[in-house]
């Protein structure tokens, strides 16, 4: 039989504290649930001192200033470490395991040491091997375990404990079931928290995953989905050390929604974290209009990556005879020499170091010839001043003949390799020689040069020939400033034509320095709501990341992006191919049974070829609905939102709407976010406030919209159905 000890006796939240007066009356049961919580008790207080005498060690150690580069290093490894101390005050310890052979461990948010050398332990980081039976150990598969014990606190406090024999003796679907429903009966905050000590067994497989390519993870609403992402970047920045060193990317789908899960990857003490929307990758370019559908899927089509390499190269130079100017002489470059030095040059190089490549050569040609031009003068002008002397020579005598030892310009008109180095020297630094190559080789900004393409139907039909006129001639239509589908392009030509100088970004972390670099190479990104990706997005990711390490997590049954993808296989061929493997969460966590019921008709209707997740709470507030006139919506929405309020005190009220109701709702409620289906994507509230429905489902892919919309609630579902 499975035991629960807890302080309140209930699901409630790890952050309610019974007083001592409501403890369970001294019975068999209340008696070992004293002895439990002051057993951990004394342990947490144990972890907290070793924890407090570290952080005031390394303090210590900060304190003291750094005199050179190496000690600067290692005072920012101790500041990294010191830090990550002070983040895991809450929630030290969580958990414990009891092996079959007597051994005790605790698990917690970090992992501590006793001073002795050598010596075990005290506290097991949770992303070390050591505790991954804490997540994964079953009866079935006890992984040399007797029991998993669930440990919540408050602050420094020991609040209740959970524990679940690994004997065969419970039958429990879920991992601290009792811990895990607590947590998701806690009001929501606005923020997402982390769930080191409540993940359970499919998301834990995911989370250690190895990192060796694209990870594709589908999992339909309240499978935890981000929790699993994030948490996944905690472990792999904890396990693969050099990760740290090139940073980790996550890609979110929206500003909020990054706001959302700010404090998640800090909690867990990790700090080499870029985060950013595909529209804000690029730091120095923003999105200026909406777009229409239309050309949202057009521009977002894989094949403008060849369009747009194929309009780089023809902006290459072609070789031709150079005639260059040098000292007041002309110089000539033969043609077939300038091909071959082009050749050299662009292989494998961006358009700007490419150029930049061909420059040296260049250098180093006009260098040679101009010291080929100076050794034939001389030899003329010697083979003259021989005759003379010869017949000088003859009339006297004289024997003029002997063995010349030094060289050098002065001496036998050869430039010797100092002189010929100093002369490549001093052409490189000629601003005359500079002005030549710009003017045959320009510098190009890829903002100018995305925007001749996209505006001149005659070239976008040269360079895009599969796109249809009607194409061509919606997208040459568009307007001057930036759409969102414009940024890949950007980002894919500023690639194409590389940078013109790339001086290191400063910084004294790395999150820093890869912030300010386009080009900056990921150890890892990390993709949430990845269906709505497009191909060329998917490009952009690639190009951070040319390791494919990836994690991208979403569900293809919410998908409202212009493309009109039904799996996964079909949404990344284009890029990734086949070289991708994919994972599932099958489980909602979140979402209560009462409102996943209402989702198979809408899942149906947006053509889904899969199985809703398997919902294993309840809420016990069934979902309700009010049928109102347009004209009644203002008022009806200000009550019924002021009506969650007052019964999910505490939490968090949320509101969905179609995007033509959004102005009229804001005006009248400025408490509560108001958002479309699209832009509520990844949050969640308490309670949900869903406007017209059937204005949502005639939305473009509404369906899918919709099916987003319903399942943003953790406890309730409020409808306002409108009259039409």
């Amino acid at each position: 039989m499975r035991r629960k000890f807890d302080l309140n006796n209930s699901t409630a939240g790890v952050n309610d504290v019974t007083p001592d007066s409501q403890l369970p009356t001294p019975t068999t049961e209340g008696v070992a649930l004293r002895s439990a919580i002051a057993e951990e008790q004394a342990f947490l207080d144990l972890a907290t001192a070793r924890r407090d005498s570290l952080t005031d060690r390394l303090q210590a150690e900060l304190s003291s200033e750094a005199l050179d580069a190496l000690e600067q290093a290692r005072q920012r490894m101790l500041r990294q470490q010191h830090d990550e101390l002070v983040r895991a005050g809450e929630g030290l310890v969580f958990g414990r395991l009891d092996g079959l052979d007597g051994t005790v461990r605790h698990v917690g948010r970090v992992g501590l040491r006793e001073d002795a050398e050598g010596s075990e332990p005290l506290l097991v980081d949770w992303r070390a091997p050591a505790a991954r039976p804490f997540y994964t150990a079953t009866a079935v598969d006890p992984q040399g375990q007797a029991r998993r014990r669930h440990i919540r606190t408050t602050g420094s406090t020991v609040v209740g404990v959970d524990d679940e024999p690994l004997d065969g003796s419970t039958t429990a679907e879920l991992v601290g079931e009792g811990a895990l429903l607590a947590a998701l009966d806690q009001r929501r905050t606005g923020h997402m928290s982390t769930a080191i000590s409540t993940l359970q067994r499919e998301q834990d497989d995911i989370v250690r995953a190895e990192a060796t390519g694209p990870l594709i993870v589908q999992g339909g609403p309240g499978t935890g989905k981000t929790v699993v992402a994030l948490h996944r970047v905690a472990y792999l920045l904890f396990t693969h050390r050099k990760m740290a060193e090139q940073a980790v990317l996550v890609l979110g789908p929206s500003p909020r929604f990054l706001q959302y899960i700010a404090q998640v990857l800090p909690a867990l003490g990790e700090t080499a974290v870029v985060s950013a929307t595909c529209d804000t990758l690029l730091a120095d370019v923003h999105v200026g209009r909406d777009e229409s559908r239309l050309v949202a899927e057009i521009k977002g089509r894989a094949l403008w990556q060849p369009t747009l390499e194929s309009y780089v190269a023809s902006l290459l130079p072609r070789a031709r005879e150079l005639k260059l100017r040098w000292e007041g002489e002309f110089y000539l470059i033969p043609a077939a020499t300038v091909a071959q030095a082009l050749a050299s040059a662009v292989q494998g190089r961006p358009y700007h170091r490419a150029r930049a490549a061909f420059a040296e050569q260049l250098h180093h040609l006009l260098a040679d010839v101009v010291a080929e031009q100076r050794e034939a003068l001389i030899n003329e002008m010697e083979e003259g001043f021989e005759d003379i002397l010869a017949r000088v020579d003859r009339s006297m005598g004289h024997d003029h003949h002997s063995t010349r030892t030094s060289t050098g310009s002065d001496i036998d008109g050869l430039l010797s390799e100092e002189e010929t180095e100093h002369l490549r020297g001093r052409i490189a630094e000629n601003a005359t020689i500079a002005r030549f190559i710009e003017a045959w080789w320009p510098t190009l900004d890829p903002a100018t040069l995305l925007g001749d393409l996209l505006t001149d139907p005659t070239v976008l039909a040269r360079f895009a020939p599969q796109l249809s006129p009607e194409e061509i001639t919606a997208v040459a239509a568009e307007p001057a400033p930036w759409a969102a589908s414009d940024i890949p392009l950007l980002d894919a030509l500023a690639d194409l034509l590389g940078e013109v100088d790339a001086p290191q970004p400063p910084g004294e972390f790395v999150a820093d320095r890869a912030r300010r670099q386009r080009g900056w190479v990921y150890g890892h990104v990390v993709v949430d709501e990845a269906q709505e990706l497009t191909e060329m997005q998917w490009h952009m990711v690639l190009r951070r990341c040319p390791s494919r390490s990836i994690t991208a997590v979403g569900d293809i049954d919410q998908a409202e992006a212009a493309h009109r993808h039904a799996s996964w296989a079909e949404a990344v061929r284009a890029v990734l191919g086949d070289r991708w493997t994919a994972a599932e969460l099958t489980i909602c966590y979140r979402t209560p049974r009462e409102v996943m019921d209402l989702t198979g008709p809408v899942l149906k209707a947006a053509g889904s070829r899969n199985a809703p997740p398997r919902a294993v709470r309840s809420s016990g507030v069934a979902p309700w609905e009010l049928t109102i006139t347009p004209a009644e919506l203002a008022s009806a929405a200000v009550d019924a939102v002021r009506q969650l309020q007052q019964r999910w005190h505490g939490g968090t009220v949320g509101v969905i709407a179609p995007a033509d109701r959004i102005a009229e709702l804001l005006a009248v409620l400025n408490e509560v976010p108001v958002l479309t289906a699209t832009q509520s994507k990844g949050l969640e509230w308490d309670a949900t406030l869903l406007i017209d429905p059937q204005g949502i489902a005639a939305e473009p892919r509404g369906w899918n919209g919709l099916y987003v919309a319903l399942t943003r609630c953790t406890q309730e579902l409020g409808q306002l159905i409108l009259t039409r």
